[in-house]
């Protein structure tokens, strides 16, 4: 009877982990009827968004070894091309788009905001999903967010000129960093070091390794539900830009795989290097956004719509990476 009882949560289990492409875009679909019927409730899920999303990353992480983890950092091949995808080889593909975009200030910014900064969150996750190597990653999150922190005030100035980078503030990133990174990653470690030594602590943490998928889909419906009523008055504005954020999901799949191949960089790493560069900060600097004058109130705008253009895009991009970084077949390995 123990064995069936096992056997049934399992089941499900790899049943939602095959289904899950599926599972994501139902939610995502849940998410925007949510928040159609019901927007007085968006500024209450606003604040779910944080909260699932780090009970996401805490079991992304404890799926990583923390000896694991710590070994990556030793990986300065994966981090160099990291840094040059995001700081590099996005400001270029952000400047050959920038005159194109719509001349309302506050909507570059909000472009800039979002396009510039490289995600340390979900990215981790989608990642893993496409075969990517979520420990590389893991371990070049406090990097890149640190890198953000200190570039983002150089790049608005290079982009827009003085006085808009004195409106960007370190807090919200900060914050972020606290909560989406620190906390769950030191929740994991302490729940490891109790499985390694106590059959209590193997249980829970084999009970929370196979919540991935419905907090993944939690992640989305929330995300969604809280930021579709704001979307209602700035249609124009939404329009203009969606066609930028779906061209830079593209070039900077192709752009990735280019970094990858100069680095030299295995499949895993060069899928996760693939994510890297095409996922952006959304939800981390959409507080900033939000911090704004209301002069620029629309950017938080923009930086929403991008959240919705690409959670769409990383649900394509688990089924397309794979396919543009394919792993090498059993007759190359051979030889």
């Amino acid at each position: 009877m123990a064995q069936e009882a096992t056997r049934a949560p399992r089941g499900a289990v790899e049943r939602m982990e095959h289904h899950q492409v599926v599972i994501y875009l139902a939610a995502m679909a849940l998410g925007a009827l949510l928040g159609l019927a019901a927007p007085s409730a968006g500024p209450g899920l606003e604040h779910l968004v944080n909260p699932v999303l780090g009970a996401l990353l805490f079991v992304t992480f404890l799926q990583v070894p923390a000896a694991e983890l710590l070994r990556s950092l030793r990986d300065g091949r994966f981090l160099s091309a990291a840094l040059v995808v995001n700081f590099v080889v996005v400001p270029v593909v952000v400047a050959a788009m920038f005159s194109f975009l719509p001349a309302d200030r506050a909507v570059r910014l909000g472009v800039l905001l979002v396009l510039l900064c490289p995600c340390v969150d979900y990215v981790i996750v989608f990642s893993g999903l496409a075969g990517g190597s979520a420990r590389r990653l893991l371990a070049a999150t406090p990097l890149l967010l640190v890198a953000q922190m200190a570039l983002l005030p150089l790049l608005l100035y290079a982009f827009l000129g003085s006085g808009l980078a004195d409106l960007v503030e370190a807090g919200p990133f900060l914050e972020a960093f606290v909560l989406l990174v620190v906390v769950p990653l030191a929740l994991a470690w302490a729940l490891q070091f109790w499985a390694g030594r106590r059959e209590s602590g193997r249980r829970v943490s084999g009970a929370a390794s196979t919540t991935m998928v419905p907090l993944m889909a939690a992640t989305l419906l929330v995300v969604v539900a809280s930021q579709v009523p704001e979307l209602g008055g700035n249609l124009t504005d939404v329009a203009a830009v969606v066609p930028f954020y779906a061209a830079f999901l593209v070039v900077m799949a192709f752009a990735g795989k280019a970094v990858a191949r100069l680095f030299r960089l295995d499949v895993p790493g060069g899928r996760a290097v693939v994510f890297s560069g095409a996922t952006r900060n959304s939800l981390v600097v959409l507080p900033l956004a939000l911090s704004l004058p209301d002069a620029y109130a629309v950017a938080a705008v923009v930086v929403v719509t991008q959240t919705l253009v690409e959670v769409v895009g990383m649900v394509l991009c688990v089924r397309a990476v794979p396919r543009l970084l394919p792993a090498p077949s059993r007759r190359h390995l051979h030889r």
